[in-house]
């Protein structure tokens, strides 16, 4: 199962535009709690909620939504619609006049989901700079798109990597260090803090990281390999 959040966002907007709510609330519920993160992901939830007549539920996600991005005009206008159905209309009003306020006080925002494509675009070129080895230059894209999209946790792993590999390993430990803290169930950073730390020559916080990683996902074989490099097999066994 591909768990790039980027990916899963992507599918689940083409199933929502396609009108196909449940496979789109089945493929964003693979996002876990980070779905919180994502104010497109929330808007769309709230949508696909009141189809269904749970409102409460709408509400929560509409509101997690402006909570995220206050400019979000669609997420404004929805929150409204559940407002003045409850009969809140002033509520409803205030709502959607502070985004609007907030949008012509910056009208060259971006939209959320255009932001986040951009992101991922400064992402790729980022990407063929690593692997034709060029890490400055990869460095460079990789924070131009976390610019775009703090919260773009693989790509905050893609920086952290391309700044060990270029020899910036503190500087990669603290990126490291802040995903595992903003997304402790990202066990993606985990490992890569675990391998930082070997590279840097600091085993035992090597190995607390893999072994965290293992107590997260039992059986995860990449930890398992690398805990194997501080845990030889005993002799004899195969």
């Amino acid at each position: 199962m591909d768990d790039d959040p980027r990916h899963v966002v992507t599918l689940g907007k083409g199933l929502f535009e396609k009108g196909l709510y449940a496979d789109a609330e089945k493929a964003l519920s693979k996002l876990g709690e980070a779905a919180k993160n994502f104010a497109d992901v929330q808007n769309m939830l709230g949508v696909i909620f009141h189809d269904r007549g749970q409102f409460a539920r709408a509400q929560r996600c509409f509101e997690q939504a402006l909570a995220l991005n206050p400019g979000y005009t669609e997420a404004a206008l929805n929150l409204s619609v559940i407002y003045n159905d409850a009969g809140r209309y002033e509520d409803g009003r205030r709502i959607y006049e502070e985004a609007r306020a907030r949008q012509q006080a910056n009208p060259s925002a971006l939209d959320p989901f255009l932001q986040g494509k951009i992101a991922n675009l400064y992402a790729e070129i980022g990407d063929v700079f690593a692997q034709s080895g060029q890490l400055p230059r990869a460095i460079d894209e990789y924070r131009r798109a976390l610019e775009l999209g703090p919260k773009f946790h693989d790509i905050r792993l893609k920086l952290a990597a391309a700044l060990r590999d270029s020899g910036q390993r503190d500087t990669a430990l603290k990126e490291l260090e802040v995903m595992v803290r903003e997304a402790p169930g990202f066990t993606p950073a985990r490992v890569a803090l675990g391998v930082t730390y070997y590279t840097a020559g600091q085993m035992a916080d090597a190995e607390r990281a893999w072994d965290e990683v293992i107590k997260q996902r039992p059986g995860d074989r990449v930890a398992e390999m690398y805990l194997s490099l501080l845990r030889p097999a005993p002799k004899g066994s195969i």
